[in-house]
């Protein structure tokens, strides 16, 4: 029964508890956890591309000793005694001075920026206004496409792509919306870990792994 739970699993978003990805969020965020518990308190964090619920599901929801700003394309509500919300683009941080927040965290958000040119400009503005970071983004080399849940498929042509989404079910059990396909295949571009070395220099790259294979990194300097 728990095979076949953590199977359907697979195919529920990040958000859902039963989730496989929320389960590997989890432990993610155990290890971000730990390491927080070393900083002196109160902590000024900047989520980029974040949601209150994320912060709720890990249990730092209304703590007095961490704040927290969620930055997004659009504002969000919030109803976290800790948690706001601002409207901001992650590849230009120029409302902010230089080392405004204690942490800059993000997940899976830098392979969402269509080019390298953009994640180049998030890298460094994370490591401008953050005095520390913690970055997550998915392997590009890992077995399964995790955007999309099939095997190697970032390594398929647009148009095979789109047509498998849109015309088929293949992926997550469902027919893709048709802008939602296109700007998906345009958007995503994932990255290595020696792109993710280029891109934070001065950071130790986490592995987080499944069945022995990398499935994601987190680039911090925690």
């Amino acid at each position: 029964m728990s095979i076949i739970k953590s199977f359907f699993g697979i195919f529920k978003t990040s958000n859902e508890v039963d989730s496989l990805g929320n389960k590997f969020r989890q432990k993610r965020m155990f290890f971000f956890k730990q390491l927080i518990n070393y900083f002196p308190k109160p902590l000024n964090i900047l989520d980029i591309g974040g949601t209150e619920y994320f912060w709720i599901n890990i249990g730092l929801h209304n703590k007095n000793d961490i704040k927290i700003t969620l930055l997004n394309l659009s504002k969000i509500e919030t109803q976290s005694t800790n948690i706001s919300s601002v409207i901001g683009d992650a590849t230009d941080l120029s409302n902010y001075a230089s080392n405004s927040f204690d942490i800059v965290f993000s997940n899976s958000v830098i392979e969402h920026l269509f080019t390298k040119e953009n994640q180049i400009k998030m890298a460094n503005e994370v490591m401008r206004v953050g005095k520390h970071y913690f970055v997550q983004t998915p392997n590009k080399y890992f077995f399964i496409e995790q955007h999309y849940l099939l095997p190697y498929f970032q390594f398929v042509p647009d148009r095979f792509k789109y047509f498998i989404l849109t015309k088929t079910k293949l992926s997550r059990l469902k027919y893709w919306d048709k802008a939602e396909a296109q700007n998906y295949i345009e958007e995503i571009r994932l990255l290595s870990e020696s792109d993710m070395i280029q891109l934070f220099p001065n950071g130790k790259i986490w592995k987080e792994k499944f069945m022995g294979f990398c499935k994601s990194f987190v680039a911090h300097n925690m």
